[in-house]
């Protein structure tokens, strides 16, 4: 009788564990691979073809006016990224202030940009007229920053202060403080970079950089070319702001792209 019951249990044991299935591998469908980068933006300021050294280094203008420079900075904002299919991404809450101080390149980081592959963007100098008459502001947009004048005056799109010999200003300063955000006098530039040939690809944790170089001597020239002796300085919205900020919407240009 044991012998019986024993072979029934064999039995039993050797069905159950035929009847259990093998544990099934999870798919490899790259569910979690990301879906999003970082793009940097890189700022190299020059003076033509001359890389930019604060307070020692002399320059001349178009006007033929020698000058040095102690300071140097501007926002860009509202970046838009164009795909190569001409559909577009618009980084949200851009507000970058971008500050040259003479030892590295400033660099602008965003996070959160889409997989694919990018031929152009688009961004403005300056803050917008809407954030101009927002309220107090943090971050970038801090008026601790030294980029803002009032309520009513608004944001300092972009600011240089140097020296000239042919400067009109009895101290021979030059103080160029670029803002005005609405009417006639508006200072705000919207601006496209070329990329030439050239592509940024955001795929997942592989990200790009796009290094610009920012040519201070256009501020100088063209359409308007500028005799420090006449304008040296604009600290308030108006007609030389205005004709500052025609003179520098060209300024950026494309140097690379690097793809990590």
């Amino acid at each position: 009788m044991k012998t019986k019951i024993l072979s029934i249990a064999l039995l039993l044991s050797v069905a159950f564990f035929s009847c259990k299935k093998d544990p099934v591998e999870p798919a490899d469908d790259h569910t979690n691979e990301a879906t999003e980068g970082t793009l940097e933006l890189e700022f190299e300021a020059m003076v033509d073809t001359n890389a930019l050294v604060f307070n020692t280094q002399n320059y001349v203008n178009a006007n033929g006016d020698t000058f040095n420079v102690s300071l140097f900075k501007y926002y860009i904002s509202n970046v838009v990224l164009t795909k190569s299919d001409n559909s577009t991404y618009t980084v949200p809450n851009s507000y970058y202030l971008v500050s040259h101080n003479g030892t590295s390149n400033p660099v602008v980081s965003i996070g959160g940009v889409p997989n694919g592959t990018y031929k152009g963007i688009t961004f403005l100098i300056g803050v917008d007229s809407a954030r101009n008459v927002s309220g107090v502001q943090s971050g970038a947009l801090d008026p601790v920053n030294g980029m803002f004048w009032s309520w009513s005056s608004g944001y300092i799109m972009a600011k240089m202060e140097g020296t000239s010999p042919q400067s009109g200003n009895a101290s021979k300063a030059l103080k160029f403080h670029v803002g005005g955000f609405s009417g006639v006098n508006n200072t705000l530039k919207t601006v496209s970079p070329s990329f030439g040939a050239s592509t940024a690809t955001i795929n997942g944790e592989h990200g790009a950089s796009i290094h610009f170089k920012t040519d201070l001597l256009e501020w100088f020239k063209t359409p308007s070319t500028i005799s420090f002796a006449l304008v040296h300085t604009v600290h308030m919205p108006g007609s030389m702001a205005k004709m500052i900020a025609d003179n520098y919407a060209d300024m950026f240009s494309v140097e690379h792209i690097h793809n990590h």
